[in-house]
């Protein structure tokens, strides 16, 4: 979430009329985020949220509102998309898709904030994502995947200034490591891709919702995990191993891991750490940008990270690694001896 189209209280008007919101009370342009312009709307009915796509075709717009009406037919607590009075669930806003989607109340929480009922709440709510995932029959195509972020890096490499030529270096060193060892051969459903913790809200300990479903697609279940653990297990310069565990705890409560997933795992952090990486330094580093338009997002955050899961760099690492090397139950998956 960002603000990169700007429109006028006119143009607010109208959105609340075409989505027959009500009488406009205020709106506000918000900042987080890197890929999208967002406004919250207030009228006499209520707060909604406005979502210009900066990036999406009309064709994947569509896709993700079709994802979007699946979960909330399974009552996942994501955004719920409103149609229009003209029938139609986007707008045109300066040549590009305007969609309007109902407020979801609860706080979102910084990371620091959320304790680990939160966590095993978040680790819920995405197994359960993975689960509803399996009746959504329907392509995404991943546009994160190993492959497109090579590509991404291979334009930002040559932009990058010589100052930062030791981190080139890990980075084409990853790129390298991971092309041989990442595992294509693991259980894929629809994923969240960015479960962040400004895409939660809670009420209390209640998780009320998951939103930003931008980076949605198709891919590696595990990988979503991952990068979930990047995102809400790293605290204080390290990987915090009571919160690992409550978010496991509460995926594996719906969803056990199966034993290639778990030796996949340190590498899916990896990818993770890397994917994030490079598409920070794209959006935010390589790109000026007013700093009224959004809350910049430094790369060097997941960067440290990836040091730290190539065991450059201390920071928790090695309690993950023995807390997933001991995480799995070989019994649950050796074959029962026939009593004699």
């Amino acid at each position: 979430m960002a603000i990169y189209t700007a429109l006028t209280k006119k143009d607010i008007a109208k959105v609340a009329d075409e989505f027959a919101l009500g009488d406009l009370v205020s709106f506000a342009g918000i900042k987080n985020g890197s890929v999208n312009t967002h406004y919250l709307i207030e009228t006499k009915r209520g707060r909604y949220f406005a979502k210009i796509d900066e990036v999406k075709s009309e064709i994947e717009v569509k896709q993700e509102l079709d994802l979007l009406f699946h979960l909330r037919k399974q009552n996942f607590p994501c955004l719920q998309p409103l149609k229009s009075k003209t029938g139609r669930f986007h707008l045109e806003a300066q040549n590009k898709c305007l969609t309007v989607s109902k407020f979801l109340e609860g706080a979102e929480l910084a990371v620091e904030v959320i304790n680990l009922t939160h966590l095993n709440a978040l680790g819920h709510a995405l197994a359960n994502l993975h689960l509803i995932g399996r009746s959504y029959k329907k392509g995404i195509d991943n546009r994160f995947g190993f492959n497109r972020i090579v590509s991404i890096y291979r334009d930002v490499r040559r932009q990058l200034p010589t100052h930062l030529k030791s981190i080139v270096r890990v980075l084409d060193d990853e790129f390298t490591y991971l092309e041989n060892y990442l595992d294509n051969n693991l259980p894929k459903g629809i994923i969240h891709g960015d479960l962040f913790a400004d895409n939660v809200k809670f009420k209390g300990n209640r998780l009320t919702g998951v939103m930003d479903f931008e980076a949605a697609c198709r891919g590696k279940l595990i990988y979503d995990l991952a990068t979930a653990v990047n995102a809400l297990c790293f605290l204080g310069n390290r990987y915090q191993i009571d919160r690992f565990e409550a978010l496991i705890s509460g995926y594996e409560s719906l969803r056990p891991l199966s034993l290639p997933e778990w030796d996949s795992f340190p590498n899916e952090l990896r990818f993770s750490a890397l994917r994030f990486t490079i598409t920070r330094i794209k959006d935010f580093y390589l790109r000026g940008t007013d700093d009224s338009q959004r809350v910049y997002k430094d790369f060097k955050e997941f960067y440290d990270r990836l040091l730290i899961l190539r065991r450059e760099k201390n920071g928790g690492m090695e309690d993950i690694l023995l807390a997933m090397a001991t995480g799995y139950d070989y019994r649950k998956y050796q074959k029962s001896k026939p009593s004699k």
